[in-house]
């Protein structure tokens, strides 16, 4: 049997209701299961020209794990506050992007689903709704009472996987090296190890971990962040037996040679790891929440307003978020 996949269709302005759209045409691992409103993908389907049937989603029909028939998708309807128009965002709906999220979230945690996969959010206007909101990784943590969870984008490149998790994510850089302690660095390798196991089934993980500074501080002369915080933990947990290596300077480590010793990379803030694999995965990366107690993949881009309703945006990252979190969802089935 598939696992069924609970993919949120993300903000309705945007692209993701006709990237779920795409989902149609996906005869993969999963079974997909749309949360968004009925009309609104009724409507953009009509607009892009495509001949779509929709089967709501009951409890009696997920049984049925077979691939639906051309053309159909199952969807769980869930109405939107105020029509939305391609493009064009609207503060009224802020709201209704997060029950998508809270619905898919309880039926991860309920068994419903196997896993969730996330369209991309517009984090402005969930804000302008009144709801203070920096990301689906940090929402996500919050609404499951999980400490620390950690970022890691992933995709497939000519030489092989490459996957590259955060010790932090969404901050003002200069708000950065405060947050990169002794006790976060060392749970977040945690995190990430122990994932690479259970998630991806890599029985000894080789991580490799990037310095904060220029040269990995160049012995001190930029920065000591490498010598006072980051060498510590990794000796620390070195001892523990985990196989980890760096700290590296970050613009020498995204070559062959350094990413052909590594199954991950662990980079210290957002643009030193992602702007590397963005360039060599992007429209087919993916975003992995680890160290939550449900799975969680999404897209690795965000809502392109500007492509919204014009049928031109790619699904190649959904498809593949989808069919990520089916194989994870079966492996920790395997494992079990």
């Amino acid at each position: 049997m598939r696992p069924l996949i609970a993919v949120t269709s993300g903000e309705p302005a945007g692209i993701g209701p006709e990237l779920c759209l795409r989902l149609a045409d996906y005869a993969g691992e999963a079974q997909p299961v749309i949360l968004g409103d009925r009309q609104l993908l009724a409507s953009r389907a009509a607009q892009l020209g495509l001949n779509l049937s929709f089967r709501d989603f009951c409890p009696e029909n997920s049984v049925d794990r077979r691939p639906l028939p051309a053309g159909t998708l199952d969807v769980l309807h869930m109405p939107l506050a105020v029509p939305a128009v391609p493009g064009r965002l609207d503060a009224a709906n802020g709201r209704y992007v997060l029950a998508l999220l809270d619905r898919a979230l309880a039926g991860c945690q309920s068994g419903e689903f196997a896993a969730m996969a996330t369209a991309p959010v517009h984090k402005g206007v969930i804000n302008e709704a009144g709801v203070p909101f920096t990301g689906h990784t940090e929402y996500l943590a919050e609404q499951t009472g999980t400490p620390l969870v950690v970022m890691m984008l992933a995709g497939n490149t000519e030489r092989g996987p490459l996957r590259v998790a955060l010790v932090t994510t969404h901050l003002p850089l200069k708000d950065v090296p405060a947050a990169i302690t002794p006790d976060v660095l060392a749970q977040t390798l945690r995190i990430l190890h122990a994932d690479l196991r259970g998630k991806y089934g890599i029985a000894a993980p080789r991580i490799l971990v990037a310095g904060l500074n220029p040269h990995a501080g160049e012995g001190g002369y930029l920065g000591r962040e490498e010598i006072d915080i980051i060498s510590p933990v990794l000796d620390q947990l070195r001892s523990e037996g985990m196989l980890l290596s760096g700290p590296h300077p970050a613009d020498t480590m995204f070559t062959p040679p350094v990413l052909a010793q590594g199954d991950a990379v662990l980079a210290m803030y957002h643009d030193q790891g992602l702007t590397a694999l963005k360039y060599a995965t992007f429209g087919h990366g993916i975003n992995v929440t680890l160290g939550l107690p449900i799975i969680r993949t999404s897209v690795d881009h965000g809502t392109a307003l500007e492509l919204a309703g014009s049928g031109r945006a790619d699904p190649g990252s959904l498809f593949e978020a989808v069919a990520e979190a089916a194989r994870m969802a079966t492996r920790k089935v395997q494992i079990q």
